[in-house]
């Protein structure tokens, strides 16, 4: 039997129907794609540092900062302060007094009222400004944890007093705020910058580590940094002797005490905003001490976060306290370091005044050796 040839229209009506078969098909294939990519994506998961497991949907765009350093490492890492919604007052107040805020001046602006005494949150102040999650001490114990989860709140917390542990906190806040290669380059560099000096170091005798102390406070009281704490670390990588190292953690001690360390050199805090090499000069029991006798008591820089805590910055603070230990041992130019670093970490040219600033050249100048730090 012959076949008889599809008339024009039923032909046409044919076409349709594969085309909208075609159509129902990819339909359903790119709904199936979508639905096991959505299942394949599982949002920002990582531990923080008690090893509890936080998840967000997405990087984080609204972020609270309680322990202070981490609000400068956010910044840096994030390169703007949109994301950051709430801060530790002293943390505004390192913005306030240093760089960070000339270099972000919306800084300025970010509420610092959502933390009390001893850390403990300002739950109400934290809602308000309705955060993605909130970054928090873990060594402090839950209470400083538990309001802010029982309210909902999604808390990742940070351990605080080793190099490893800060660059923890960078390598998390990379990951949180979606910029893993940011957080990549400032641990890269870190650590670089710790085996050079771990090497320069290596082999120095024990008569030739200036004894240094550290005081994280001098005028309200005398406490000291002993041993186990952050600055006993850099002390060590510079070259020199912790004088309070028969202390763990830090302690409150008399002046006799200090006395009988006689320390070579003096570190004064940043955080103690006041103090001022004077402070240890005009203090007759101090008066035989060899860091007075040698004028080398010194203030501590302040940059886009204080220089004596853990945080970004940090291997600048290792040079630095490097060179006022053993003057002449390195021959880096930590001033156009500087410059190079905050256009990595910040991206920003500093000025001269700016670096003059962020020293403390006027605070420090008359003290042993600084002018090597001066402008050439």
């Amino acid at each position: 039997m012959s076949m008889r040839k599809r008339s024009k229209p039923g032909l046409k009506r044919l076409r349709q129907t594969v085309a909208t078969a075609r159509i129902a098909a990819c339909a359903i294939v790119a709904a199936t794609s979508l639905c096991a990519a959505a299942m394949a994506d599982p949002g920002v998961q990582f531990k923080d540092q008690q090893g509890r497991d936080i998840t967000l949907k997405k990087p984080a765009e609204r972020v609270v900062t309680i322990p202070i350093p981490a609000a400068s490492t956010f910044i840096a890492i994030d390169g703007k302060t949109d994301r950051l919604v709430g801060m530790h007052e002293r943390s505004k107040t390192a913005i306030m007094d240093g760089i960070l805020g000339k270099i972000f001046p919306k800084a300025k602006d970010i509420p610092s009222d959502i933390v009390g005494k001893g850390f403990a949150p300002n739950v109400e102040a934290i809602l308000a400004v309705r955060p993605d999650l909130v970054f928090q001490w873990a060594n402090l114990g839950d209470e400083v944890v538990k309001p802010m989860t029982n309210a909902g709140l999604t808390v990742a917390t940070f351990n605080y007093g080793t190099e490893e542990l800060s660059q923890g906190w960078i390598s998390i806040m990379g990951t949180v705020l979606g910029r893993p290669e940011k957080a990549k380059a400032l641990i890269d560099w870190h650590n670089a910058e710790r085996a050079v000096l771990e090497k320069k170091m290596a082999g120095l005798p024990k008569n030739k580590k200036p004894r240094v102390l550290f005081f994280l406070r001098v005028l309200s009281e005398l406490r000291v940094a002993g041993d186990g704490t952050y600055n006993d670390f850099y002390i060590g990588l510079a070259g020199g002797r912790n004088a309070a190292k028969e202390v763990t953690k830090f302690k409150v001690v008399n002046a006799e005490q200090v006395v009988a360390w006689n320390p070579d050199v003096i570190l004064l805090t940043a955080h103690e905003h006041k103090s001022r090499p004077e402070d240890v000069y005009n203090n007759p029991v101090f008066a035989g001490l060899s860091a007075v006798k040698n004028k080398r008591v010194y203030k501590v820089p302040l940059g886009g976060y204080r220089w004596d805590p853990p945080s970004q910055e940090s291997p600048l603070m290792w040079k630095w306290l490097t060179k006022v230990v053993h003057p002449g041992m390195l021959k880096d130019d930590l001033r156009a370091e500087m410059v190079e670093k905050y256009r990595f970490i910040y991206g920003h040219d500093l000025t001269d005044d700016e670096i003059d600033s962020i020293l403390l050249l006027g605070i420090n100048k008359a003290q042993a050796n600084y002018s090597q730090f001066a402008r050439k």
